[in-house]
């Protein structure tokens, strides 16, 4: 007997180092030889942690002046900057077993966003170090057939003859926003008021996604905003985002805070789901009146989803309610944090160069005239607003609320004339891409909406290059409900107020997540004058 559990140990032990050989060794091996034969080097790194030291060692000092508009690009990551200097636009790095590819070549970005299969998906790291925030089931953070399934679920909810539908509300949530403000106003000395911005457009876009995708108020969902938000900035460190070995196996005060504040978002959205599963027993809905947390509902019950050999496989109760959750959690993340932060840098570039935000104040008097509000159910005439579109456009380009993009191989793939390897993880650096004077021209880091003046095809040398919303076939639903929400809330609030930078205003955009300004973004605001 003791002789059968003395081999028994010893064939475990052998599998197990054979195991983490495997993994810790051969795989990462592979990995860089496949590249390198390709003509992709890198830092070296070292056993077993890779390139984290040399990660953690350098460092640039963000910008204290507002004058510094694009210094901060190379503060918020700036080994990469660094190592483009030595290595070129795309080179290799590594983080542990995790073997990173850094691509800053607009033309392999060109074959990335034209890529349409499944093997590029989500980096698998994501799914557990993001699940506080954004669940694991999600559209933001699942790969294959259950994210196919969730995002032909979702995406019908995001065309254009749908969003005509919900106009109004983003109108209605934008007036008590105005009304608010003008209550300041006339409160104020000298009829101007500093207002942190992004502040008050989180509040904004909240109260939007809550009406219009879950048929509640901002009121409802405050808490679920509030405990996200605090998610949001635990979470938002680089070790967390490349995927930094932990070695903690302790429930640290700060997990067991992590921990804490991920159930209460899930209670609260549970809350939701079974508010809504009652009133759809106590009522009837009409198709034209059901929204997104509706059509949710609907389509994950009985749902089957295709597996990679064809066969239906029939989701369980638990995991149904498991994906409406994280689906709820993305929705409620993605549909209103970056669109707050988008207008909002967007206001602060209009304060930098006032003869554009009057450009586009004349623009939006000549065609709805005087008679804002209740102008918008007419979609042509938000489509005819050119001025404020490349506007909107050029702050996407260097203010866009994404930071960084990220894929990762599920197999070996081929883009262009390079075979990338099962297991490697591609970043994009967004800030310094949509900076890249070779497809953008010398004048790349300046603000000069005129370049979209006839559209992004025509404004750099890859237009599949400029990718704010994301690329290939994980490319944001919500894109045109973005766009959409952003232009009926610059319309209405620079009819209404003109807008000045602060002096307490100290430019310093940081990574959280998402684009985030470090100190606020302090703007004056007054009145416009009649």
């Amino acid at each position: 007997m003791m002789n059968e559990i003395f081999w028994s140990t010893i064939v475990i032990v052998i599998c197990s180092v054979i195991i983490l050989f495997q993994k810790l060794w051969l795989k990462p091996q592979r990995i860089r030889s496949m590249l390198q034969k390709q003509g992709i080097n890198g830092p070296k790194p070292s056993f077993p942690f890779g390139n984290i030291s040399e990660m953690l060692r350098i460092h640039h000092q963000p910008p204290q002046s507002s004058n510094d508009l694009d210094k901060w690009v190379y503060s918020i990551f700036p080994y990469f900057h660094t190592w483009k200097q030595h290595y070129g636009s795309i080179y290799m790095y590594s983080t542990g077993m995790k073997q990173h590819l850094y691509v800053e070549d607009a033309a392999l970005i060109k074959e990335m966003n034209l890529f349409r299969s499944l093997d590029l998906g989500r980096p698998s790291h994501f799914t557990e170090s993001l699940k506080p925030m954004l669940g694991t089931s999600g559209i933001l953070t699942n790969n294959g057939f259950k994210w196919s399934f969730q995002r032909n679920l979702i995406s019908p909810e995001f065309f254009l003859s749908k969003i005509k539908n919900v106009v109004d509300l983003m109108e209605e949530s934008t007036m008590e926003i105005i009304r608010k403000w003008e209550s300041h106003i006339r409160e104020s000395k000298g009829g101007i008021v500093e207002i942190v911005i992004e502040e008050d457009m989180k509040v904004l876009t909240a109260d939007i996604i809550s009406k219009t995708c879950f048929g509640t108020s901002y009121a409802q969902g405050n808490e679920i905003f509030a405990k996200l938000a605090t998610l949001q900035a635990t979470l938002a460190k680089p070790s967390v985002l490349f995927g930094f070995p932990n070695l903690s196996y302790f429930l640290t005060k700060e997990k067991k805070e992590i921990k804490k504040l991920e159930k209460e978002v899930e209670m609260l959205i549970m809350k939701v789901i079974h508010n809504r599963e009652v009133e759809n027993k106590n009522s009837t809905m009409h198709a034209n009146e059901k929204d997104l947390l509706q059509r949710m509902i609907e389509g994950t019950t009985n749902a089957t989803i295709s597996d990679s050999k064809g066969k239906l496989l029939k989701l369980g109760k638990n995991e149904v309610n498991r994906m409406i959750i994280d689906m709820c959690k993305n929705i409620y993340f993605a549909g209103s944090d970056t669109t707050a932060i988008a207008v909002a840098w967007t206001l602060m570039l209009l304060t930098v160069y006032p003869e554009w935000q009057q450009s586009v104040r004349s623009e939006i008097v000549e065609t709805f005239g005087h008679i804002l509000p209740h102008s918008f159910n007419d979609m042509d005439k938000l489509q005819k607003l050119k001025s404020m579109t490349m506007v909107i456009q050029e702050s996407l380009r260097l203010y866009g609320p994404g930071v960084m993009a990220a894929r990762e191989a599920l197999a070996d793939v081929k883009l262009g004339q390079l075979v990338l390897p099962k297991g490697i993880i591609l970043w994009l650096n967004l800030s310094a891409l949509h900076r890249d004077p070779n497809n953008w021209g010398e004048d790349a880091c300046e603000f000069k909406p005129e370049r979209f003046a006839d559209g992004v095809s025509k404004a750099c040398k890859y237009p599949q290059a400029y990718v704010p919303f994301g690329l290939g076939s994980r490319i944001c639903l919500g894109q045109n409900f973005s766009m959409i929400e952003m232009k009926i809330i610059l319309c209405l609030l620079l009819s209404k107020f003109n807008f000045a930078t602060s002096p307490n205003y100290q430019h310093c955009p940081v990574f959280n997540i998402s684009l985030m300004p470090k100190y606020g973004i302090k703007l004056l605001v007054s009145k416009v004058n009649a």
